[in-house]
């Protein structure tokens, strides 16, 4: 029997190094000095205009691009002052802005605004600057930035054309509403899940129907709608999440809105850490891992955890590796939950099965060899091969079966198999931590598999597929893995042969 295991909560990782921190500077009636007027500063006075700076431009020849803006600014005012910048210039000045040929003219700058505590910003001369420009997307007051640390503008003029074209303008109306709604929803009743509830439900509307006018009518149906679900269980639930096998980049949009309006998630020791990059980051997050032959927390323990934070009023996510569904006590859970009057749901993932398939490129049902699936588990409720196999199925040469949790009785449930008809020779292969870049594939046939699988001794989770639809892959890979070892190459040579 395993050892008793209580939840404990996970520690995020840290943030990954920021060439850049992204910030937006609130600049409405605030004065900014620009220090030349040529193209180039012609088009930081736009920006800061619209942004609502008062902007003194400094310089002894303004460009016509500069003086046809001053004329008609799009926000605050711009102001020529046809001479040179000085020191006293700078006091009390929100930004500095430099549009300076030389260096020494962009030094002279950069240190008397830092003199005077104003960040400072020099056209096209990086190391005299205190912050950058990035590319901008603008429905505003939805406000998207993009930098590349001045390493690759054309990279961030391509992203910015991409959102562009997938943002609709629409969009802008629907963040003022936001923002006219905003105190609203605070001094609501609500309690701050159904707040949070609230906006994902007005992200939803605008996502449907971007181009539309919102009205008032709209903040009355969602408001009405967190209002009646306020009364329900407290407000919380619970949401079963499929996580996939591995690869983030195979969660479902569906399953990443969970992730991203949790409060607390709990999670399986099968799922890939990656996965929580795409969580809300004020979640707490708790291990409740369920692990074979080692210390697992017990299903009544986890079920008892999930009905009480909701009714506590939290928005739970039970996140599971692969399908919830498919050997991940889903059914459990449910009844649970149900029992307790919380509502609860589930997200479908991908599982572990289709991720290992995708990566073989093996079609598990080829119409000419395999006219059926079935999935099973190798680990029954003791720990052992569960008695209750049909093994005439297992042995049916047009079936293609997906073994869950082999490791350890893999050898009995291959002898079983072999027993009842299976050909010796049938392809099998073992998919160690399916879809993630640690993946490792171990081919054979049901008559080997085992002794292979416990040669690797793998520490990752593992799923063996067993069927002639598996041939050629099982075939492809004994093949790489028997091909003699090349002699060394130079550095470079490796270099340009390396896998891409």
């Amino acid at each position: 029997m395993n050892n008793p295991r209580m939840p404990a909560e996970a520690k995020p990782p840290r943030m990954a190094r920021l060439a850049r921190l992204p910030v937006f500077f609130g600049l409405a009636g605030k004065r900014v000095v620009l220090a030349g007027a040529t193209a180039p500063a012609a088009w930081k006075a736009e920006l800061l205009s619209a942004a609502g700076a008062e902007v003194d431009v400094f310089a002894l020849d303004a460009s016509d691009e500069m003086v046809a803006l001053a004329s008609e600014p799009p926000g605050g005012a711009i102001v020529l002052h046809m001479r040179a910048w000085n020191d006293d210039d700078l006091i009390g000045a929100a930004m500095a802005i430099g549009a300076l040929g030389s260096d020494d003219a962009a030094e002279r700058f950069a240190a008397a605004a830092r003199a005077a505590g104003v960040p400072v910003n020099v056209i096209d001369k990086p190391a005299f600057c205190d912050f950058s420009f990035g590319s901008i997307v603008n429905r505003s007051p939805l406000v998207i930035g993009i930098s590349t640390d001045g390493a690759a503008p054309v990279f961030a003029q391509a992203i910015r054309a991409k959102l562009e074209a997938l943002i609709p303008f629409g969009f802008a109306r629907w963040a003022e509403a936001a923002r006219r709604w905003r105190d609203a929803v605070m001094s609501s009743a609500l309690p701050p899940a159904a707040r949070r509830r609230f906006w994902q439900l007005f992200t939803a509307t605008a996502l449907n129907d971007p181009n539309r006018e919102p009205e008032p009518s709209d903040y009355d149906r969602l408001m009405a709608q967190m209002q009646d679900q306020g009364t329900k269980a407290g407000g919380g639930s619970v949401t079963l999440v499929g996580a996939g096998p591995g690869d983030p980049e195979l969660l479902t949009l569906r399953a990443v809105r969970a992730l991203q309006s949790a409060d607390v998630i709990l999670i399986d020791d099968l799922v890939a850490p990656a996965i929580l990059d795409f969580a809300r980051r004020e979640a707490k997050k708790m291990m409740v891992g369920k692990t074979g032959f080692a210390p697992s927390c017990r299903q009544n323990e986890i079920n008892a955890l999930m009905v009480s934070l909701a009714r506590a009023g939290r928005r739970v996510v039970r996140l599971k590796g692969g399908d919830p569904m498919i050997f991940g006590r889903a059914g459990e859970e449910i009844a649970a939950c149900e029992e307790a009057g919380v509502p609860v749901e589930v997200v479908p993932g991908i599982s572990a099965a289709q991720g290992a398939a995708s990566r073989l490129g093996v079609s598990l049902s080829h119409r000419k060899l395999a006219r059926r699936i079935q999935y099973v588990t190798a680990h029954g409720a003791d720990g052992k091969l569960p008695s209750d196999i049909d093994w005439a199925s297992l042995a049916d040469p047009v079936t293609t079966t997906v073994v869950y949790m082999p490791k350890r009785a893999l050898a009995a449930l291959a002898a079983r198999a072999q027993a009842h008809g299976l050909p010796q020779d049938t392809p099998a292969i073992a998919v160690v931590a399916a879809t993630r870049p640690e993946q490792e594939v171990i081919a054979g046939t049901i008559g080997d598999i085992a002794p292979k699988l416990d040669e690797a001794a793998p520490a990752h989770p593992v799923l063996v597929m067993i069927g002639r639809a598996l041939a050629q892959a099982a075939q492809r890979r004994q093949q790489v893995t028997s091909t003699p070892a090349l002699p060394p190459r130079s550095p470079a040579s490796s270099a340009s042969s390396r896998p891409r």
